[in-house]
């Protein structure tokens, strides 16, 4: 009996053993979905981008419950030592173009954010701030970016352009401040264009350093996959911009820290917008502080030219247009209570309800100037709190529910991503390596210049050499296609598109 007893007590213990580890086997067979989605586990070439073909799919960012938490959205990973890089073989090729004076702590995160989501190359004209040695020796060193600079050469360059003579832009001719932006980015789209097209890009986009594209509906959050799938015959797609809608007055990063936005009407049913439209507009003139139809991409094909900020045209035909139903471009619009003031410092218009109308298009932008014109520190910040700060949480879970608000964080983990892996310092520290090479260069070609008078000519080929190293992009092509027919007279029906408040 004893030996028996012995020898059953193994038996037990292995059988008291492999029953929970039968027990968890048939819970993960039960769960097996047939796929793992850890790209760490995968060997994923991390010299790929998500979105790309051979990488891993972001989740959607679609969904919140009614407390507005995330629900579905993978983590976007981030390597140090990824190589952010375009495959030269992707399609389509994706060419955005901004005109910019900002500085690199928005220029930065904006456009790696972009070439995550496979934009291919960027076309900055720069002025201002943005134009400085020390913004542009980092911009010029990023693979894929072209620098151009608002030079005499450019600007006579543009003064021959047939957009003068044309009437679809013509009220907006020779008007301050934002009128006069208004033209000004259109004729840098114009050029934009030759440039994207002698690039052999397949699409164009506009947008401002403040808007990032949000390609919903792609399960890749891919724009390369978003315009691919676009039909042949489609010339022109339209994203529908989302406004954010800020929780705190002292935002510092916006696309790291804002994560709220209002939707377009576009994207909502005709009740909930027309039902709530009051509450959504919280007492401000419209619906959207500033613009609210969207932002476009075309083509790129013969006989294209910009349609103001906001469109694109074709000087033979009307384009066929597509808007997207999921897509959107987000639009980070007085995220920061600096943007009062600096939107006042750009402009040189009166502070009155007459003469801000010469400034301004939108009605919000002028309250807004007159307010920073002539408020003290402490009365701006009360109006901005009381008309751009969304501190009512209880209307904010509301119009959460009711869709006219929504929670959107990919490019809140896109950038903060970017940020820890280094990305953007890596940007920073190879554009101080090539302003230190310049600066040096710049020393010895002067010395030698002083010292011997009579190589003037070669110092003066050295210093071309130098120029077209620090500012390549300087260098503009030649657009006498363009300008030959300075002269042609074109009333084009369609007028400029301007930055139009939703209904």
């Amino acid at each position: 009996s004893s030996s028996s007893s012995a020898f059953s007590t193994p038996r037990i213990l292995i059988l008291l053993t492999l029953m929970p580890l039968g027990l968890a086997a048939f819970a993960f067979v039960l769960q097996w979905r047939g796929e793992v989605t850890d790209p760490t586990r995968l060997g994923v070439d991390r010299s790929r981008f998500p979105g790309f073909p051979g990488s891993s799919p972001i989740g959607s960012t679609s969904g919140v419950d009614c407390g507005g938490q995330q629900r579905g959205l993978s983590a976007f990973i981030h390597h140090p030592g990824w190589k952010y890089a375009i495959p030269e073989n992707g399609k389509p090729k994706i060419c955005v173009t901004t005109s910019t004076a900002g500085g690199l702590e928005q220029i930065l995160p904006w456009l790696y954010y972009h070439r995550v989501i496979g934009v291919t190359n960027f076309l900055l004209f720069v002025e201002g701030k943005a134009a400085t040695q020390n913004v542009t020796a980092v911009l010029e060193s990023i693979p894929g970016v072209r620098v151009v600079y608002r030079t005499k050469e450019l600007e006579e360059q543009q003064a021959r352009s047939r957009i003068w003579n044309e009437t679809w832009l013509s009220s907006f001719f020779f008007r301050p401040c934002n009128y006069e932006l208004f033209v000004r980015q259109s004729l840098n789209m114009e050029m934009a264009i030759v440039m994207a097209r002698e690039a052999e890009m397949d699409w164009i986009i506009h947008l401002d350093t403040d808007e990032l594209l949000y390609p919903a509906g792609s399960p890749e959050y891919s724009l390369r996959k978003l315009l691919g799938d676009v039909a042949p015959e489609v010339d022109m797609v339209i994203f529908p911009n989302y406004e954010s809608a800020i929780e705190r007055d002292d935002v510092v990063d916006p696309f790291s820290e804002v994560t709220m936005f209002k939707k377009n009407y576009d994207h909502v049913t005709k009740e909930t917008y027309f039902g709530l439209y009051r509450e959504a507009t919280r007492g401000n003139p419209n619906y959207f502080l500033t613009y609210g139809n969207g932002k476009a991409a075309a083509r790129i094909q013969d006989h294209l030219r910009p349609n103001g900020a906001h469109r694109w045209h074709n000087y033979l035909k009307a384009p066929k247009e597509l808007k997207f139903e999921e897509a959107a471009v987000l639009h980070y619009t007085y995220s920061k209570f600096s943007d009062l003031t600096s939107r006042r410092d750009r402009c040189g218009c009166k502070p009155t309800k007459d003469d801000v109308k010469r400034c301004f298009m939108l009605e919000f932008d002028r309250a807004a100037f007159i307010i920073a014109s002539t408020a003290t520190r402490e009365e701006m910040l009360r109006w901005y709190r009381e008309h751009v700060v969304w501190t009512d949480r209880e209307l904010n879970l509301k119009l959460l529910r009711k869709g006219l608000l929504t929670r959107i964080y990919a490019p809140q983990l896109i950038v903060q991503g970017l940020r820890q892996s280094g990305v953007l310092n890596n940007a920073l520290a190879a554009g101080q390596e090539q302003l230190e090479r310049l600066k040096t260069r710049d020393k010895f070609l002067s010395a030698v210049s002083t010292r011997n008078s009579s190589s003037s000519e070669l110092g003066s080929k050295d210093s071309k050499d130098d120029h077209r190293l620090a500012s390549s992009s300087r260098r503009l092509m030649d657009l006498s296609s363009l300008s030959s027919s300075a002269m042609v007279v074109e009333d084009d029906p369609f007028a400029a598109v301007p930055p139009l408040p939703p209904p």
